[in-house]
């Protein structure tokens, strides 16, 4: 069991972001939920807090309400062996949110993800594939180890 987990805020779709985050990993469970019995701010049998884990990675969201919103300064990476599965999960986690850039993109819930190579960090050391990588949104790895072999 993980001592550190992430612990996310949403306002009220706790519940349906961790059935999508369910269905777009492999290896993914959900590990524990707490429903209001009617006390506190939620409606009774309204999920207050819900755990998944994602390939081994705990995460605990809570239906906070409006008061706080998910940031960029906050973000998951999800390393990839090839291209096409960083397509799966750029196109799965992409469905409803936005691009950003570099990798990065907000999904439907507002979570930031970076979906990346999985030698991201060697070929970034190359100045050619750190400029590539600085016009691209979505990764093409066969583009990135070009430059990276320039």
């Amino acid at each position: 069991m993980n001592k550190i987990t992430p612990f996310l805020w949403f306002n009220d779709n706790a519940e349906e972001a961790a059935e999508f985050y369910l269905s777009v990993f492999p290896e993914a469970k959900k590990v524990s939920e707490l429903r209001s019995g009617g006390m506190g701010p939620w409606p009774a049998g309204k999920i207050a807090v819900i755990t998944i884990e994602l390939m081994g990675q705990r995460m605990t969201f809570l239906n906070g309400g409006p008061a706080q919103t998910l940031t960029p300064a906050f973000s998951y990476s999800v390393t990839c062996k090839d291209q096409a599965e960083l397509d799966g999960y750029w196109d799965k986690l992409l469905e409803g949110g936005k691009p950003m850039a570099c990798g990065w993109l907000t999904d439907k819930f507002g979570l930031c993800w970076q979906i990346v190579p999985e030698n991201i960090g060697e070929l970034l050391k190359n100045p050619k594939a750190m400029s590539a990588m600085m016009q691209m949104v979505k990764f093409d790895i066969a583009t990135l180890e070009a430059a990276a072999n320039e």
